[in-house]
């Protein structure tokens, strides 16, 4: 048996059609497609269903046994949506054992699903789907303007742009024109950093979970509170230190800023995954393996970052060369400490995922 698969990574099929994935055989994909058409004539999704059908087609006159499979993500393109393409695509073939696959994709980006589909089954091939369009003026400037109205593409382009002209138009209103450019660099900075670790991803999903701890009464939202008070608390102590500090050097008021506020930071930390941990044994009645992890990781990076500050103060020549052995033992523990909790998340779960192994609870 093959199956021929077309992902939707971003799910414009749920979001303009209202078709939820996974969406399995020749009559329900054309439905499928037919409605998203239907809803969004110009979506390249439509036109990589109907090629998927048709590689189907084909398939089937030669004689082999074959089915066709659209799987479709999140509108959030990234690790949620990634995990909804795999989970469908294990659903998929429980109903239907394939020993191969053909991906048939309208774009580079659902090409990055390949992975997660080639350690199911074997991919025989990859069909791109290209839409032939007028290459004059005219038709690439609604080209783009229609481009612009999808929120996914808006977010990534134009929001970059308006921060830009925000933030310098603020400062040079207030006469205070440097000011504004460290600003906007700083804001550009963190809006890069959210972007390449999808971290806007888990600060929705931790507002999701503190609003359902909220509504279920659960102990991990008071651990929340706490974690967020003690992180306030650094924030305080490190202010405190910064003010305080006999030195107009500015660089060494910051060093004494991170040293007083990190080990408040990392304490909280630790306190924020004590409360995922006691919700999950409340849930599982166990601790989750991930809890000794990620405390392993918070003293390692607590080491290194605690070893980098000692080694600026070193360098900069604000502390006397007998600190350097203590320095680099504390850097090298602090690697070998989140080097480890690596190794060990990566055994964890090459043990779960082994055939016949019994699955791991996280």
């Amino acid at each position: 048996m093959r199956l021929v698969v077309c992902v939707d990574r971003d799910d414009d099929l749920g979001r303009k059609a209202g078709v939820e994935g996974p969406v399995v055989g020749r009559t329900a994909v054309l439905d499928a497609a037919l409605r998203l058409g239907t809803a969004d004539p110009e979506d390249a999704d439509t036109n990589a269903m109907l090629a998927a059908v048709r590689l189907l087609d084909e398939i089937r006159k030669v004689g082999d046994e074959a089915e066709v499979v659209v799987l479709t993500g999140s509108p959030k393109v990234g690790v949620l949506s990634d995990r909804r393409v795999a989970e469908q695509f294990d659903r998929v073939l429980v109903q239907i054992p394939a020993q191969s696959a053909h991906l048939v994709s309208d774009g580079a980006e659902d090409e990055y699903l390949f992975p997660i589909l080639a350690s199911r089954v074997r991919i025989d091939g990859v069909h791109r789907v290209f839409i032939r369009q007028s290459a004059s003026l005219e038709s690439t400037y609604y080209t783009l303007v229609r481009a612009l109205k999808d929120p996914k593409l808006r977010a990534k382009t134009v929001l970059p742009f308006a921060l830009v002209m925000l933030t310098l138009g603020i400062a040079a209103a207030g006469g205070v024109i440097w000011y504004g450019v460290i600003g906007l660099l700083i804001l550009l900075g963190i809006y890069l950093i959210f972007w390449t670790f999808d971290i806007d991803e888990a600060v929705i999903d931790s507002i999701r979970s503190a609003s359902t701890d909220i509504r279920q009464g659960s102990v991990a939202f008071g651990f929340g509170i706490i974690a967020i008070i003690v992180v306030g608390i650094g924030f305080l102590q490190g202010y405190n230190a910064y003010i305080g500090h006999p030195s107009d050097e500015p660089l060494a008021r910051v060093l004494d800023f991170g040293l007083a506020g990190l080990i408040w930071w990392l304490v909280g930390s630790e306190v924020w995954e004590s409360g995922r941990a006691v919700r999950r044994y409340f849930i599982r009645g166990r601790i989750p393996r991930s809890y000794g992890i990620a405390t392993i990781s918070i003293i390692g990076i607590g080491s290194v970052s605690y070893g980098l500050l000692y080694l600026i103060q070193y360098l900069e020549a604000f502390t006397g060369p007998t600190q350097l052995p203590v320095i680099a033992v504390t850097l090298m523990a602090g690697v070998a400490l989140i080097l480890g909790a690596g190794a060990l998340q990566q055994y964890i779960k090459t043990r779960g995922t082994a055939p016949g192994a019994e699955r791991l609870p996280s």
